[in-house]
């Protein structure tokens, strides 16, 4: 996949006093079979620096996953805004007024 075909749709990132970080990456990429949706996301949330996420909606892989802590589901890809409310739903709940 070529730089020039990859857009970046969203991406943001929040570090916080306690060591924790949120991200939000949307790319638009080409379809292929890896990413049928044309899109490659993340919606992550967890310590800085860490292996495992608290939590983390992606399809780094291809497959739509969530990742808790070290646990990874295969999940439904129901489109980016349910994902992304449920994600946000999971923050602590000082941290949802950034998102």
């Amino acid at each position: 996949m070529a730089e020039d075909d990859v857009t970046v749709v969203r991406d943001e990132i929040e570090a916080y006093d306690d060591g924790t970080v949120a991200r939000v990456r949307v790319l638009r990429v080409p379809r292929s079979r890896r990413f049928e949706d044309g899109i490659k996301y993340a919606y992550h949330y967890g310590k800085a620096g860490a292996e495992d996420p608290v939590i983390r909606f992606d399809n780094h892989h291809g497959d739509h996953e969530l990742h808790l802590g070290e646990t990874v589901f295969e999940i439904d890809f129901p489109g980016l805004q349910p994902l992304y409310r449920a994600w946000r739903a999971a923050l602590p709940q000082r941290k949802r007024v950034d998102w």
